[in-house]
């Protein structure tokens, strides 16, 4: 089928075997598969609007299951899918590549289908109505709380689960990160699409490159120990994580990855957006504490800012399974990375709805005062084919994380003195 689908190419009849689809997973020439349509997005994948990296994480794969979840209107983007299309599998192959759970898939797009209809009828579209020292730290943790909330604000921008139509949800986004939290609205989609994309998988999620300074999960402890490498004392990582995770993830990495980028990129509309955000923090707060003090006080807010991000983030995916590639279909993947946090008023504010992490890695595009009504069929579908749902409360997402790394730092150290 090979040589035939070569003949064809330009026409879009040929078929394909999943051993020819996998066998185009590189760089420079990168093939993927979207309802049984085979496209050739080797050079698309340089102008995806939501970054290179992502879209060439499923090279060589089926992407049926992330084009529907990431994309608002699916039907308005197949439009620029045509051109790339070469052919289609094989009658003879099966829809899932590497042996996925055919029924898991199909009873996981029904659910899809199910919310969506749901969604579409009653549940609607989610609309944000949103000089001593003792004034100081609380002026403080008034604007640290503020920012917090508008991360979760811009986060549901960003998803594009706020607006009908997705051009309201870029323009408000860049508004609420740049000129409301002095961030960068496409260094955030780069990264943070690639998390969705390929959760707690070594070398395709960003969020789990902690450039040798934590060993995570069970498998990459063991690699560094059996190596040799000890960038860090690992064994101790659950003791200096207090150090420099929580309070330096967002005022130092963070701020420092966010302007280079965007002078690297020469993005300079983000660059405006953010620098308005600084011109007036400055304005507002300079008269009353100076520069330097004003300096100061924004870099104490990001401190707080950080350590409120951190756990957040951080209890729902760090104490869950990390591997390098695997090829599983999308609710598996998304199930063995993420976990939930009970549902409390304090824990759906404090978290921005992320304590419903499952639904939301499921459903990205959903809004998220409807994670609560979709997370029982979630469960139901879960306890169907045997994926472990994952519920936990606060006080223990956040102890997970200490243990987990722990865990991992023991690992590592046996590996190293013993392997």
């Amino acid at each position: 089928m090979g040589g035939g689908g070569q003949q064809t190419e330009s026409s879009g009849s040929a078929v394909y075997t999943w051993e020819e689809v996998q066998k185009h997973c590189h760089r420079s020439d990168q093939w993927l598969v979207i309802d049984r349509k085979v496209y050739n997005i080797t050079q698309w994948a340089k102008r995806h609007p939501g970054g290179i990296r992502v879209i060439s994480h499923f090279a060589g794969e089926d992407a049926t299951e992330a084009f529907v979840a990431f994309h608002l209107d699916p039907n308005f983007v197949r439009k620029f899918l045509k051109p790339l299309l070469i052919g289609e599998l094989a009658p003879t192959e099966p829809s899932q590549d590497h042996g996925k759970n055919a029924a898991l898939v199909q009873d996981f797009q029904a659910l899809r289908d199910r919310v969506e209809k749901e969604e579409a009828l009653a549940l609607g579209l989610l609309w944000v109505w949103g000089t001593s020292w003792s004034l100081t730290l609380l002026c403080s943790l008034m604007l640290a709380t503020s920012q917090a909330q508008a991360g979760w604000l811009q986060h549901d921008y960003g998803h594009l689960s706020v607006c009908k139509k997705s051009v309201w949800n870029h323009k408000l986004h860049k508004f609420v990160i740049g000129h409301l939290k002095g961030a960068s609205a496409n260094w955030w989609n780069h990264r943070h699409f690639q998390h969705h994309a390929k959760p707690n998988i070594f070398r395709k999620d960003p969020d789990i490159n902690s450039l040798h300074v934590f060993v995570l999960g069970d498998k990459q402890p063991v690699e560094y120990g059996i190596k040799k490498l000890k960038y860090m004392p690992y064994h101790h990582q659950h003791q200096y994580f207090f150090l420099i995770g929580p309070p330096l993830i967002v005022p130092v990495f963070f701020n420092i990855q966010i302007f280079r980028t965007m002078f690297s990129q020469r993005d300079w509309v983000d660059l405006a957006w953010a620098m308005s955000f600084y011109l007036r923090f400055f304005c507002c707060y300079y008269p009353f504490f100076g520069f330097f003090g004003s300096v100061a006080l924004i870099s104490f807010v990001r401190f707080l800012e950080s350590h409120w991000f951190v756990w957040v983030t951080q209890m729902s995916h760090l104490p869950m399974e990390m591997d390098h590639e695997r090829q599983q279909d999308w609710l598996t993947m998304q199930l063995s990375a993420t976990c939930n946090i009970e549902q409390s008023t304090f824990n759906d504010w404090f978290s921005g709805h992320l304590n419903f992490q499952i639904e939301h890695h499921l459903f990205p595009t959903m809004p998220r005062h409807n994670y609560h009504l979709v997370a029982p069929l979630v469960r139901a579908l879960c306890e169907k084919h045997g994926v472990p749902y994952q519920v936990k409360t606060l006080q223990k997402g956040m102890t997970d994380v200490v243990r987990s790394l722990k865990k991992s730092g023991d690992l590592w150290l046996d590996a190293y003195l013993h392997k």
